[in-house]
This record gives C-alpha cells, structure tokens and sequence, in this order.
C-alpha cells in the first residue's frame, strides 16, 4: 500500500513544529524550525524542505492541518487593522463601559484596559430592533453610508457590525453588510450575528471586533501560505485548528480568524487526550511548559470546556478548551525583589536574547541556565546538537545573582529552580480546588519544550504518583493537529422561564441549531474529507430565575423533549456545585448550545508492542554526575528507547531527546509502555 501522510504544523512565537505521521498513525518525522514573525508562512515553506530532505514525499501528504499563534499574538501586540465599528444609537461607548468590573478586586488604582477600537472610529446609526426580534426603527441607509465613508476617510481597513438584539434579529446587520460590501468591496466586513449571536451585547460585540481587527492580517496570511504550498505539490486542502480542539478549512478560519485564537493550547489538549485514551487512562492533568509559561488543563474522559477564557486584556465569549496559563517558563528570568527575596519571572528571557547560555546577549540567569548549571542539561546536546550552549555563561550569570544571596552558581541553580516549583504549586493548588479536584487522583501529561524537564519536581511538590510523557513531547501541539476533528459551536439565546416554554419549543430550537452545524460540516468537509460519522453534543446554560450567572448543563434528546427532566438535572447539578439547590425556584433557559463534530477518520491502528520492540536501543545507558536538591548524583543518560518495556529504572535519570530533555529524580522510578509513552512513578 502507498504511504499516505498526515502533517499537523503548529507556529509558536520561538519555533514552528511540524510533525508527520503514516497511514498507520506512526510518527514518520519531527522537527522544529525557528519561527518568522514578519513572515510566518515561511516557517512553513522552510520546514516542507527540511521534510522533502528527510524523505517526505510532498505530494503523498493527504491531511494538512496547522494552528497559529498569528491571531491572538495580533491581539496582545496590538498591531491589527485598522478597525471601525457600527453600532445602534446610543451603544457607542460598549467597548469603553465593558462590564464595569475591576480586572484585580484588591487594587483599587488598576489601569483601564484601553478599547480594541477608539472611540472616534465607533459610529451610532439609526436602527433598532427589540428583544423579542421586533423592529422598532428601520435601518437607516444614508445614515449608514455615510458613517461608513466617515471612516473609510480615518484610514479603516476593517469594519465590525454588532447592533442591538442582533442575535434575535440579524436583518438589519445583513441588510448594512450587503450595501457596505457594495460601496467599499475592499473592507472586511463582519456582522455579530455570524460571529457569534449571543445575548451578551458586550462580548458579542467585543468577539466581533476581535475577528475584523485580527481578520484582514488573517486572510493575508492564508492567500499566501495557499499560494506557497501549492508550488511545493501539496494538494491537501489547508485546514486550521480552532479553539474548540476542532478544525475547519482555511478559508473559514480567515472570514472567522476569532475561532482560532486559542488554537494552539488547544491542539496540545486534543493530542494529550488521544495519548491518554490510547494509554487507557481516563483523569489527566496537562502541564505544556514553554519558554514564559505553564499551560494547564483537566481531562476527565474528555477535555473541559469554558466560554469565559481571556486573550490578553480581552474576555473570549465563544467555547474553548479550558486551558490556564500558570507559573514560570523554562526562560523565566531570576531576579531579586527590593528587599532582597528571589523571584522567577514572569518576566522571560524570551528566543532572542534569550538564556545567558545561549550566547545571544542575554545576562540574566533563567531556568534554563539553571538546569545547564547542575547537568541536567548537556552543552552539546541542545535540540539534538543542533545548538550549542554555553555553560561558562550561564555560570557566570549564576554567580552574579548569587553573590547577593550568600550562594555559589550551583546552590542559586538549585534555588532557582526551587523557586519556580513553588510558583507554580501557589498557582496550581487553587486552581485544582476551584476545578473541584483532587490532583492526587490525576496522572500528569507533561509536553512542551520544559514541561517533561520540570514535570517531575512538580509531581513531587505537588503529590502527584505518575507522570507520563509521550512520544516526540516537543511537538505535541503538531500531533494535535493530525488527530483533530471538524468541529464548531453554535448558539441560540432562548432567555425563556420554562413554564413560559410552548410544548416541543425546546426541540424545535435544537433541531434548527443541529442542522446549521450538518450543514456546516458537509460544505466544510465537501472534496476534502472523508468523515466517519457526524454527531451532535447538545447543552444549555440555565439559571434560577431573578440569578445573574449560568451553568451549563448536558442534555440528552429525551431531556430536551421533556423540560421537567432538564430543569431536574439542572436542580441536581446546581446542589453538586454549591451543595445546596432551590427545588421550589423557577428555572431560565438562556441559551442552547449545539457542537457538531464531523470524526476523522483515524489512522492508528499499529501493533505499537512489534514497534516498540523493533526500535528497543540496546546500548548500555552512559552515566553524568549532577547535583541536584544540593547533593551530588549519579544520573543514568539514555534515550527513550533504552528504557525498558517489562522493567523499571530507578531515578535520578535523564532521557535526551531531539526535542526535550527528560529529567526523572531520586524517588521515581521509570518504565516504557508498548505506545512508546514513558511513565514515571512515584516510589
């Protein structure tokens, strides 16, 4: 049979990670290539010609699916189009007011988060339309066209629509989109009805503006990445990953960029998963170390979802995979506070400069140094000795900060990394009690650049026994692309007391979102994909009557036939959340939820125990003297498949690898399972 291949490509601000996988579901080839700001898709074109190298046939390359970092890195950095917003008379100051909630409650003295669009580009026009769909004012053209060339004149590139009860009744939005397309075809134009029609005028207005500030650069990008693949003989269809942990094709990713800005987290959380249900276990907790940061999320059989993420300063209405940025990265940079205490970042060393070891002008000593220090890592070993490190340097950063604290390099290599541990357990013990979770009962799924490096001493801090860190951990976020399915969220905002609910209403509503979302992954999927099978998950956010804040609840067909049942499951979970329930209270329906899922195909059906031992290395593992906790060590030094498959080492032992380096201290034991995962076991 001819090698077919699927290619999961994930763009991080420091490197791009491609990864290749066979009709079988094999990892083929992993790499990573250093990431271009100015021009992202060269990163790309950059890694096909390390891939041809490798032995990659381009043109055998069936699925093609990437995550980037472009959308959201637009948002933080600021650096958009050009944006103006249309809004109903009176609402011009939505984005200004937002919820009028301080971002930190104990600082009273807190800076206000600066609107996406100033106000001189947000324009009131004559419309408006009540909360039951009526039209109370008709939309007024001249008016509109004239707001419009107004800011065509300021210098817009992209215009936003968001009017009131939009999500009730978008006629007048499409009404304004179709003449403004007509008169000014060069705008990109977004209406909050198609971005995301929810009964929260500030977030729906605010994810609309999101998409048309990020959505023009967007586009850009994707008419160049096609035009370029296309000359390389790629003829897969471009794909995206979303937020979600789905996919959609490129040209829907570019009209609705706001979908993807989360992606990259959330493509490292779908290829966690599929790694843990083939492992055969259930409770994950995923810790994604990179250069800044540690991304964390809870798998319970299946990810957690929220619609109350944040990008930067800006709060993201549409679902996402639950994914918390916590604690030091493995660039944080070590520095002392004014009275003389050790602290580890959140500043970062970033790629450029960079670690004091990397030779790039860095002098502040980082994590990374830290590990260089005490043996971890090796100098010559880098990125599989692509990179050579610089241990004199790294020393002598240590040294600086150290002399200050009493300490020689080595002890502030220790105290550094002491430090970053206990930043990361002061963030992440409360986040598992908000979670609901005993993280003891969890088993910790470390990838990333740092994660399989630092994971265990968060194990330790923290108590959790097993650790498990996957194959290629490095590029995680790639294989996650390459196991993702078509996927996409819908919504209808109900806002209805359920006695007010007529009989089969709630199924009616259902049925009208679950067929928008077939639809949408039969023209998605259309000449590209062959799917499996197409579901529906279906939810509801609910609430007591006179309450501010929902929950989301699950329902099965039988519960949307039959309100009584879900208002019963809602009394059920509501008691379990807060451990008490108003059986007595009436309950609201405010919006229904509907994701449809569109399954892939899988290509993972190896005999992976024949693999792994075929691949099993039997060359006896090299020793390195380390320190570590302050006490020299003997560490053994192998590669992953040295490990024994039907026996265990004892710790301390390093596992150097193309895309990470394994640290296993004193106290754990580690084992080979027959998927090529390594797991750690707390002794």
């Amino acid at each position: 049979m001819d090698t077919i291949y699927r290619l999961g490509v994930d763009i991080g601000g420091t490197f791009t990670d491609a990864l290749v996988t066979n009709n079988q579901g094999r990892i083929v080839t992993a790499l990573k290539t250093p990431s271009i700001a100015a021009v992202p898709e060269q990163a790309i074109f950059n890694a096909l010609d390390q891939l041809k190298e490798r032995g990659v046939d381009i043109q055998d390359i069936d699925l093609f699916v990437h995550g980037t970092t472009l959308g959201v890195n637009t948002l933080i950095e600021r650096n958009g189009a050009e944006t103006g917003l249309l809004v109903t008379k009176g609402f011009r100051d939505i984005l200004e007011i937002r919820r009028l909630r301080l971002e930190d409650t104990t600082n009273l003295y807190g800076d206000k988060t600066e609107a996406l669009v100033p106000r001189h580009l947000v324009k009131e026009i004559d419309e408006r339309v009540l909360a039951n769909g009526r039209v109370l004012h008709s939309l007024s053209i001249e008016q509109l066209l004239q707001a419009v060339d107004e800011l065509v004149e300021e210098g817009i590139t992209a215009l936003a629509i968001s009017f009131l009860h939009a999500y009730v009744n978008p006629a007048h939005e499409k009404q304004a989109e179709e003449r403004i397309k007509q008169r000014h075809p060069h705008l990109f134009v977004c209406t909050s009805s198609t971005i995301w029609p929810q009964q929260r005028e500030f977030e729906r207005t605010l994810a609309t503006t999101m998409n048309a500030y990020v959505g023009e650069r967007m586009g850009s990008y994707f008419q160049r990445l096609q035009e370029g693949i296309q000359a390389y003989g790629l003829k897969a269809n471009l794909l995206s990953t979303m937020s979600n942990g789905g996919m959609m094709t490129a040209s829907s990713a570019a009209s609705e960029p706001v979908r993807t800005l989360l992606s990259g987290p959330a493509s490292g959380v779908i290829a966690a998963t599929h790694i843990a249900h083939t492992a055969g276990i259930e409770q994950v907790i995923t810790f994604d170390m990179g250069g800044t940061s540690v991304d964390v999320a809870l798998i319970d059989v299946h990810p957690a979802y929220s619609t109350d993420n944040k990008v930067g300063d800006f709060p993201v209405i549409i679902p996402a995979i639950d994914v918390t940025a916590i604690g030091a990265g493995g660039g944080s940079i070590a520095w002392l506070d004014s009275v003389g205490v050790l602290k580890v970042g959140p500043r970062s060393a970033g790629a450029s400069p960079g670690p004091a070891c990397y030779d790039r002008g860095g002098l502040d000593p980082t994590t990374t140094d830290a590990y260089l220090q005490l043996g971890i890592l090796q100098a010559d070993r880098f990125l599989g000795g692509q990179m050579q490190l610089h241990p004199e340097l790294a020393t002598s950063a240590l040294h600086r900060l150290g002399n200050t604290l009493g300490l020689d390099a080595t002890q502030t290599a220790q105290a550094i990394l002491d430090v970053a541990t206990a930043n990361l357990y002061a963030q992440f013990s409360p986040l598992m009690a908000r979670k609901g979770v005993d993280p003891r009962d969890f088993t910790l799924l470390a990838y990333g650049g740092a994660g399989p490096m630092h994971a265990f001493l968060m194990a330790r801090e923290v108590g959790i026994r097993r650790v498990l860190i996957p194959p290629s951990p490095g590029t995680l976020c790639a294989m996650g692309c390459t196991v993702a399915n078509l996927r996409n969220d819908f919504v209808f905002s109900l806002h209805q007391n359920s006695q007010d609910l007529a009989p089969g209403e709630l199924a009616t509503h259902f049925e009208a979102l679950e067929h928008k979302g077939r639809n949408w992954v039969q023209e998605e999927a259309q000449g590209s994909l062959k799917l499996e099978t197409v579901y529906c998950l279906f939810s509801a956010d609910m609430r007591y009557e006179g309450q501010a804040f929902d929950l989301e609840i699950a329902l099965t067909p039988e519960e949307i036939n039959n309100p009584e049942l879900a208002k019963a499951k809602f009394h059920s979970h509501y008691e379990h959340v807060f451990g008490i329930s108003q059986a007595e209270a009436e309950v609201m329906f405010i919006s229904l939820r509907v994701s449809v899922v569109g399954v892939v195909p899988s290509n993972n059906s190896i005999d992976h125990e024949v693999e792994a031992h075929q691949s099993l290395d039997e060359n006896e593992p090299e020793e390195r003297m380390i320190v570590f906790d302050n006490i020299p060590r003997t560490a053994k030094v192998c590669t992953r498949t040295q490990i024994p498959l039907d026996d265990v080492i004892q710790g301390p032992v390093i596992i150097e690898e193309y895309d990470t380096t394994i640290f296993i201290p004193a106290g754990f034991t580690v084992s080979r399972d027959i998927h090529g995962n390594l797991i750690g076991e707390m002794q």
